[in-house]
């Protein structure tokens, strides 16, 4: 008689605990934060661009994009991706500022798959040309690291009118262009490298100065991905330049 009233015991106690946890569980559930909303917070969502050829974007959306405030798009470089932007916390950080900002994979890098198109210079002027009508974004602020050079320098030539502002941060083929051809162009660019960048950085320099709306900001003790060995400094010098552009 002893042993049923126990076994009935723990058997109304499981029920019990079962029934507790059935109630629960959906509040729990209510209470998590819902990811795909917390672009305050950092989230940073991914996309393929329509149109061809497709493009992989990442991007954090402000809560408030601010008047006046340009919309910022980032290339990379060759060893990385639009991942870096994110890890970084530079998408993050700039649409907290009230900033869009937009990392893409350039054709061939991340998840955007090779094109012809980006075999001649004027296929890859194309190319970002695209990018900005796929995505929506006028008059952007365009940064290009090291190997997007390739692909910032021609969009820049061809259509100057068309960004907002360049940061070119040592980026290849700078020696593509004349000093007749960049003193055309008038758009306001923060020219940015590491000191510890010996290669690329001191022919980007060269070449980028006869811009003639530039300035330049070198981040101390860093390399050529100067952005990655002094983030606080990077993202400081390039906040900067964004709240001085009208």
């Amino acid at each position: 008689m002893l042993l049923a009233r126990s076994r009935l015991g723990l058997l109304l106690l499981g029920a019990l605990l079962t029934l507790l946890l059935y109630l629960w569980l959906p509040a729990a559930r209510r209470s998590r934060p819902d990811e795909g909303k917390r672009a305050g917070n950092g989230t940073v969502r991914a996309g393929m661009a329509a149109g061809k050829p497709p493009v992989f974007y990442r991007e954090a959306p402000a809560a408030a994009v601010r008047s006046g405030r340009p919309d910022v798009l980032f290339l990379h470089g060759q060893a990385f991706t639009s991942k870096t932007w994110e890890a970084l916390g530079t998408l993050a950080l700039l649409a907290g500022e009230g900033y869009r900002a937009v990392a893409i994979d350039l054709p061939g890098y991340g998840d955007s798959p090779p094109v012809e198109q980006a075999l001649t210079a004027q296929g890859r002027s194309a190319f970002l040309d695209h990018v900005l009508q796929e995505l929506g974004m006028q008059r952007p602020v365009l940064i290009s690291p090291s190997m997007s050079g390739r692909f910032a320098l021609p969009f820049l030539m061809a259509h100057r009118d068309r960004l907002a502002g360049f940061v070119p941060i040592a980026p290849v083929g700078t020696k593509d262009f004349t000093a007749e051809q960049y003193r055309g162009v008038q758009t306001p660019t923060l020219i940015l490298y590491g000191d510890r960048d010996t290669g690329l950085a001191p022919q980007a320099l060269q070449n980028l100065q006869h811009l003639p709306k530039h300035r330049v900001a070198v981040l101390s003790g860093a390399g050529h991905a100067c952005y990655l060995d002094k983030p606080e400094d990077f993202h400081q010098a390039l906040l900067g330049f964004l709240r001085q552009l009208k």
